[in-house]
């Protein structure tokens, strides 16, 4: 069984942000609410979603500004949901880096397609199980927690694992180094703390070694990890 796709709902209407949500949750989907730019933001950076749903008109920042500030660190899949529907602000928001544009009042069934055709189009080799991951020849167990490339194991500590689980699992999006220390090595981010750094490096090392393209795991300075 894979694994549910988690969604972000940024709609400054409190009935219409409702009924989005009733619709991806009907559709099986797991679904985050937030009503201004603002928490949007912030939820869309500390957390890990695999699509956002994003209104333009938001209070605080606007849907606009919001998207560019996304796409300096993520490149989760936006389908920009406005009530405009004007042609400059539907081309605005592709420059922008949107994936698609829906105009209000939308086609229920049809936003739903358009968000799995979406959701199939951004993982096209990520296969991910309960227990088991497999990106390209790329597969990590989590109950053995093992790593294999091509069928051939690659040693990783307790902890280089962990790392790679965790932006394994949720690939393409980035997750902070203050989620991922917490996660990987249970605790807080100290300021001067380089170990993920250390971590990540040995790891991305021993996944060239293995003849996978270790530059995958990207560094997002300043911010934290992705695996594309």
């Amino acid at each position: 069984m894979s694994v549910v796709s988690k969604i972000l709902i940024i709609e400054g209407d409190p009935a219409l942000n409702r009924q989005m949500k009733e619709l991806m949750v009907g559709a099986g989907y797991q679904v985050e609410s937030c009503f201004n730019g603002d928490s949007g933001l912030i939820a869309a950076m500390q957390e890990c979603f695999q699509l956002i749903l994003l209104d333009v008109m938001l209070p605080m920042h606007n849907g606009m500004t919001l998207l560019a500030m996304l796409r300096k660190t993520s490149q989760v899949p936006v389908i920009v949901v406005s009530a405009k529907g004007a042609e400059q602000e539907r081309i605005m928001c592709l420059r922008e880096g949107a994936d698609d544009y829906v105009s209000k009042p939308f086609n229920p069934t049809e936003l739903v397609l358009r968000v799995g055709i979406l959701l199939r189009r951004a993982q096209p080799q990520f296969v991910h199980h309960h227990s088991q991951v497999m990106i390209d020849s790329l597969v990590l167990d989590s109950v053995s927690q093992t790593a294999c490339i091509g069928g051939n194991d690659i040693h990783l500590t307790s902890t280089q694992f962990k790392l790679l689980w965790e932006l394994g699992t949720q690939k393409g999006t980035m997750l902070t180094k203050a989620y991922l220390s917490r996660q990987v090595l249970n605790k807080a981010l100290g300021t001067y703390d380089r170990s993920l750094d250390m971590h990540l490096s040995r790891v991305r090392r021993k996944l060239n070694e293995g003849g996978w393209q270790g530059t995958r795991l990207q560094t997002v300075h300043g911010a934290g990890y992705r695996l594309t």
